[in-house]
């Protein structure tokens, strides 16, 4: 009897752990966290300038012309005590610096008041400024979020440069930035029709939106069938442009002295005087700009004479570069305040504006360069260049260099392949 109870209680506990196994299993939830996510997953917090978008009100609108701060508080509510509080804190926001045409918006609470809890001033397409208008004054900066794309860039000169840009659906800066890589070795006055350029560089993006050129890592220039490479290489923990030889693009002295504007009238043994109506030497190079156009020093020197001739060169200043070169600005409008003789200016520096002083017919720089006191053509100056890859980096060096060269070199085959396949099918029609 007592057998058979025991085999009845066995065959009971057996049953009982085969349900128990046979159950479908249920997930405890290890926090009371994951226990919510598992019943409403939160729905994702839409943020703009850092703030929920969601809470607020927003009213945008764009500063006016004369328009300040005060004019865009004091209508919204905001006692002149904030005002002055917000004006005072510029260190981190200057509220001189607003400009008209830029960008602002109030972030407002949702209820029927619509009281401002924020102002936010774009001050540039990605920068902007949040000011906090309740409680306590808060003021701090901050960056929309932008992606930085590699790209591929090229083109032929029909116009100018700035054209060329444009024609090809490039970001027209391009045209600045390479001027400045190539302001030593390339007169971007004297552009050809058919010259091309060969770009490898980065460009920032905000909302597929360019904001800017980051870097140009190398370029390819052909002017008057001529190759001028320029490959971007940190040396001695400064970056700058080389050649393929591995010589800088920086030489002693810049190019021209003032940006995108043309030669009027050239370096001649024999030119035709507009004001005095008769034939002698020019012996410089007259670029014609609007009147008030920046001029600056194409070399580091010392100003030896600024003054004014009355029959002659109007405002002018004569800076002395070593004991070689000198060089004259002439017929300016004014010079750069707080110039005087005796100066230090270093290379790109203003010295002074446009004008047409003196015996001049329109607004325009006379540009004169003496070397050894005898007045040269400047656009035949070759100037020696700033220091070349050391030999410690010319292995480094040259290993970017091919890469990049080879990539430049296949651009240029494949989109004058592209050039030649579009002749030959407008020939065919």
């Amino acid at each position: 009897m007592r057998k058979d109870l025991l085999i009845s209680i066995i065959l009971t506990i057996s049953t009982l752990l085969l349900l128990i196994k046979c159950q479908p299993t249920t997930k405890i939830p290890t926090s009371s966290e994951e226990a919510i996510h598992e019943v409403y997953e939160m729905p994702p917090v839409e943020l703009k300038y850092g703030l929920p978008v969601d809470s607020f009100q927003i009213i945008e609108g764009t500063v006016k012309r004369n328009q300040n701060l005060s004019h865009l508080l004091l209508p919204m509510g905001i006692s002149a005590k904030t005002i002055d509080q917000i004006a005072k804190s510029n260190d981190v926001f200057d509220v001189r610096q607003m400009r008209s045409g830029n960008s602002f918006k109030f972030f407002l609470s949702k209820d029927s008041l619509a009281v401002p809890k924020y102002f936010i001033y774009e001050h540039t397409l990605t920068d902007y400024v949040v000011i906090q208008l309740t409680d306590s004054v808060d003021i701090w900066l901050g960056e929309k979020p932008t992606i930085i794309e590699k790209k591929l860039a090229q083109g032929t000169i029909n116009t100018n440069l700035w054209d060329a840009m444009v024609d090809n659906n490039i970001n027209p800066l391009m045209s600045i930035e390479l001027s400045e890589i190539y302001a030593w070795s390339i007169d971007f006055f004297g552009l050809k029709q058919g010259d091309q350029f060969f770009v490898i560089y980065e460009e920032r993006f905000l909302d597929s939106v360019s904001v800017g050129i980051e870097r140009i890592h190398a370029a390819l220039f052909n002017h008057q069938n001529k190759d001028f490479y320029a490959i971007y290489f940190v040396q001695d923990d400064k970056g700058s442009y080389f050649d393929e030889e591995g010589n800088s693009l920086r030489k002693a002295f810049l190019k021209a002295p003032l940006k995108f504007n043309r030669i009027s009238s050239r370096f001649s043994k024999n030119r035709y005087h507009p004001v005095l109506k008769i034939y002698r030497p020019h012996s410089g190079i007259d670029y014609a700009a609007p009147e008030g156009t920046p001029v600056y020093s194409v070399g580091d020197g010392v100003i030896v004479k600024k003054g004014y001739q009355k029959n002659g060169a109007g405002n002018y200043i004569k800076i002395k570069h070593n004991s070689v070169y000198t060089t004259q600005y002439a017929h300016l409008k004014s010079y750069a305040r707080g110039l005087t003789n005796g100066d230090h200016v270093s290379q790109g520096q203003l010295i002074g504006y446009v004008g047409r002083t003196g015996y001049a017919t329109g607004p325009h720089l006379d540009f004169r360069f003496f070397k050894n006191g005898e007045a040269v053509d400047p656009l035949k100056i070759d100037a020696p260049s700033v220091e070349p890859i050391k030999k410690i980096n010319r292995e480094e060096f040259e290993k970017l260099k091919l890469e990049f060269l080879e990539l430049l070199d296949q651009n240029r085959r494949d989109y004058n392949n592209q050039l030649r396949q579009i002749a030959d099918n407008i020939k065919s029609k």
